[in-house]
């Protein structure tokens, strides 16, 4: 969990003006009438997921803080009439852009008649006129076929574009509201785009949409495209599974993305359910020493002649980073291949060590978790995201993303999003439920 040292004021969700033009949609302010509800700015989701802490605060007489509760707007900002928006995807690959895509144009086209949506193509590239890639005009045509292709119809790219260029294109165009889909270099990147924005007094509304099958984006409870990339993965350990158990000493490793955050490997193993090991970044441990990870493994193989083993790609980057440090073009720090590392060393460790020989089989399936479309729960969640994003967008809402907090859709500043990653606590029940389900040691080091 997030540190929850926040103030007030870091929740504030900024807009570029008042709001009053009525909004096109036909809802009521009733509850009780049958028909779906506006919602107010008033209406609040509670910061807080423990109870005990909410009435520690009440009892001590101490504030309560809340995220503005996301939805569509009595009155929006925009004139739908006059409005043309832009989308762009940055980044790696994820499950669910071209969900998130298609339901923003719907969205617009449909729910409030904005007839003029650009995509821009291969990531921020696509505002800078160097690289020459043209706008996608996108209308509800040519993103209606598009639910099942895996990437983005707009295709990425990595790295920083210079700002002020970027702005420059979308005042030339006149474009009105942009949503940006990416992870924690896009969403940095569309803080900077804000504030230059706003130094130069624009009307412009900055919407991020988070992306990331990391699932690393703070004050967001989970990012979409993790729950299918932890499925996929879990194809690949079932693979693992049967190559381990069906050879003497047979061990299946398999690696899995994760630069900082183990929730994919996390995930992935408790869906199977036959995951003996689990590595991931926030959990340090030791390979050799009687308490270490090699120990381990060996006793597993002693007591059961087979084991699987998952690690996350940012796990022991004590020991395989190597000549890889520095940052990649995103901005990320550059990670040694712990997959191929680990294979090596296993397979070292035993022949130098024991009296028999391991049988080991690695599969690294990267490449196809964060490439394929968006199972049907990840389709759901980027609808319903991509249709928060819009509503907050017309509404004037700006320099914010849109998540999920104590179940329901939020507003979160960009800043605040990007002020930290979020990790997977080894006292989070979910790491406790990964110790349980495998077996393996609470602590693979040597005090």
């Amino acid at each position: 969990m997030e540190n929850l040292d926040v103030k007030e004021e870091d929740l504030a969700i900024d807009t570029l003006g008042e709001a009053k033009i009525t909004s096109p949609l036909k809802l009521s302010t009733v509850y009780g009438d049958n028909i779906a509800n506006f919602v107010s700015d008033s209406d609040t989701v509670l910061f807080y997921h423990d109870k005990n802490e909410v009435l520690s605060r009440l009892k001590n007489n101490e504030p309560l803080f809340a995220f503005e509760k996301g939805g569509p707007r009595q009155k929006i900002y925009f004139d739908p009439s006059k409005t043309r928006v832009g989308i762009v995807t940055c980044g790696g690959l994820c499950p669910g852009i071209n969900n998130v895509i298609r339901s923003i144009v719907m969205t617009l086209f449909y729910r409030y008649s904005v007839k003029t949506t650009f995509g821009f193509r291969y990531g921020c590239q696509g505002f800078i006129p160097r690289y020459g890639h043209e706008p996608m005009l996108l209308t509800p045509d040519c993103v209606k076929d598009i639910l099942d292709k895996g990437g983005s119809i707009l295709s990425s790219s990595r790295g920083p574009q210079d700002t002020g260029e970027i702005v420059d294109c979308l005042e030339r165009m006149n474009i009105s509201l942009l949503f940006m889909i990416g992870g924690d270099g896009t969403l940095r990147c569309a803080q900077d785009i804000y504030e230059e924005i706003k130094r130069r007094g624009l009307k412009i509304s900055v919407i991020g949409v988070p992306k990331t099958i990391d699932n690393d984006i703070s004050f967001v409870e989970k990012t979409f495209g993790l729950e299918t990339a932890f499925s996929i993965a879990s194809q690949a350990i079932e693979s693992a599974y049967v190559e381990a158990s069906g050879a003497p000493y047979g061990i299946g490793l398999v690696m899995v993305m994760g630069r900082l955050s183990g929730f994919i490997a996390a995930n992935a193993a408790l869906a199977l359910n036959v995951v003996n090991f689990v590595l991931i970044p926030e959990v340090p441990f030791d390979l050799e020493g009687p308490k270490g990870f090699f120990a381990a493994l060996e006793r597993r193989l002693k007591l059961r002649e087979y084991a699987v083993i998952v690690v996350a790609e940012g796990a022991g980057q004590n020991y395989c980073s190597g000549d890889n440090k520095g940052k990649d073009d995103s901005g990320n720090p550059k990670l040694g291949d712990i997959g191929v590392f680990l294979k090596n060393e296993i397979k070292k460790y035993f022949k130098n060590n024991t009296d028999f020989y391991v049988n080991l089989k690695y599969i690294d399936p990267s490449y196809l978790i964060r490439s394929v479309p968006a199972n049907a729960h990840d389709a759901i969640y980027c609808m319903q995201l991509a249709q928060s994003a819009v509503h907050a967008g017309m509404a004037g809402k700006t320099g914010m993303i849109v998540g999920l907090w104590n179940g329901q859709f939020t507003h979160v500043p960009i800043k605040l999003a990007v002020s930290q990653r979020k990790n997977l606590s080894p006292e989070d029940p979910l790491w406790l439920s990964v110790l349980e389900s495998t077996g393996q040691p609470i602590r693979m080091v040597n005090d």
